[in-house]
């Protein structure tokens, strides 16, 4: 990988390009610290520590949730609109032909998903401000007539942040190295490392040497379980055109273990937030049963009941089957081999082929689901684990993940990482064959 780096910056339009990133994540990381007007700042720092799918927001917005900034929601709301443009194109003919008309029709969904982000962005915005204003983060916000100009202006800071955040993305992936919003989100929780060194190290040398080996552990363990595949072999028939022969060759398809990223605990953690949110509304109410039942949800659904956790889980574990099974299902990839006159070995092609490959997906998925689910429920492992150990650890709240970086956060820095590193060595690789063509005089 430094070998790669290296090379990198040798060559000068990879370097521009690099150097190009680093420029726009500065440019973001600096939005990132500009503040909503009205923030309580002890407040905000309370709710961050007490709500772990807050947590999961400021590590999406790339850490500018710490701060209420107008980057506030990050890239989220373009997160789900992409979402719910993949499980929404197998069932819209318009969107499933789209995505058979190869970059253009690419380009047209892609569209559809910006359209999308707006007023999901608006959406959550509101509710992200209303959830701050309950908690005393935002004081001055709601659409009475004192507070209509604030309330105002927070909603469109809110969304024209998260615009910006998205076209910062969009530049870095046409003009920089790797996929932009992913690339935008690494920067955050990467930046955010030496403040938790610094705060495990406060609290233990012991606690600070434990965590870094266990974090060296956790993202070894992330690339085998991303870098893990099932590979089908493929037999392509012979094809006699006159005196020529076509085909004949053998490859294989690669069915990954875990094909659905960090998609499935985003789903887990956003169902398990309306239960203790609708409960934490109707628990103040002065109705005895109604009062009651939201009380006991609200208790349940709370981070420091283990309920939540194994609940939590299994939803990731389900989710992650779902997710596969729709992704998987949009490829058609037993269709696509059949045109191409391909065949796995000793299955038929047609259905019988795609039965035989979603079955070994569903076999092979088992590992990355529970992994999945594992790497979720990490900080409650660890708790559970250390503190009757006596091992110093700091903070006290259950949802408070006390690794250098959180295990959710390492499946993205590992997953991000190692695709940027494919695209550049892909670009060596390109440069230094058409060095080569050139050389050899084949090119002029």
């Amino acid at each position: 990988m430094l070998d790669a780096l290296r090379n990198a910056f040798r060559l000068p339009d990879l370097r521009s390009k690099l150097l190009y990133t680093l420029g726009l994540l500065v440019v973001y990381r600096f939005a990132a610290h500009i503040p909503v007007p009205g923030v309580d700042r002890t407040a905000l720092a309370d709710f961050l520590a007490s709500n772990q799918l807050a947590g999961l927001y400021d590590l999406l917005s790339g850490g500018a949730l710490a701060n209420f900034s107008v980057m506030a929601m990050g890239v989220y709301p373009y997160i789900t609109a992409s979402i719910a443009i993949q499980l929404l194109t197998p069932l819209i003919p318009t969107l499933q032909e789209l995505s058979r008309e190869g970059e253009q029709g690419r380009n047209k969904i892609n569209q559809y998903t910006y359209w999308l982000t707006v007023p999901l962005a608006l959406l959550q915005g509101l509710g992200q401000a209303a959830i701050m204003r309950q908690v005393g983060v935002l004081p001055n916000f709601g659409f009475s007539a004192a507070y209509i100009l604030p309330t105002v202006a927070t909603l469109f800071a809110l969304v024209a942040g998260t615009m910006f955040a998205i076209w910062l993305g969009d530049l870095i992936t046409e003009r920089g190295i790797g996929n932009g919003i992913s690339i935008i989100i690494l920067g955050g929780i990467v930046s955010r490392a030496p403040q938790n060194i610094v705060r495990l190290a406060a609290t233990s040398t012991l606690t600070l040497i434990l965590f870094l080996i266990l974090m060296v552990v956790t993202v070894f363990a992330i690339v085998v379980i991303q870098e893990g595949q099932r590979r089908i072999p493929v037999q392509y028939g012979r094809r006699v055109r006159g005196t020529k022969v076509y085909g004949g060759q053998s490859t294989y398809v690669p069915l990954r273990v875990n094909s659905s990223g960090m998609i499935p605990i985003i789903f887990a953690q956003s169902l398990l937030l309306f239960p203790q949110l609708i409960a934490g509304y109707l628990r103040v109410l002065d109705i005895p049963v109604v009062a009651d039942v939201a009380d006991f949800i609200y208790n349940l659904m709370s981070t420091t009941n283990p309920f939540y956790w194994i609940f939590y889980f299994l939803l990731v574990v389900a989710f992650t089957y779902f997710y596969t099974d729709v992704i998987f299902s949009q490829q058609n990839l037993a269709d696509t081999l059949r045109r191409q006159g391909g065949f796995v070995p000793g299955i038929r092609p047609g259905r019988p082929t795609d039965e035989y490959l979603t079955g070994v997906l569903r076999r092979i998925t088992i590992v990355g689901a529970v992994f999945l689910g594992i790497i979720a429920i990490l900080p409650y492992l660890l708790r559970l684990v250390l503190v009757p150990l006596g091992v110093p650890l700091p903070g006290t709240n259950a949802a408070a993940d006390p690794m250098v970086i959180s295990g959710v956060g390492l499946l993205i820095v590992v997953g991000v990482v190692l695709d940027t590193m494919k695209q550049l060595e892909a670009q060596l690789t390109m440069r230094h064959y058409e060095g080569f063509m050139r050389k050899s005089g084949f090119m002029g």
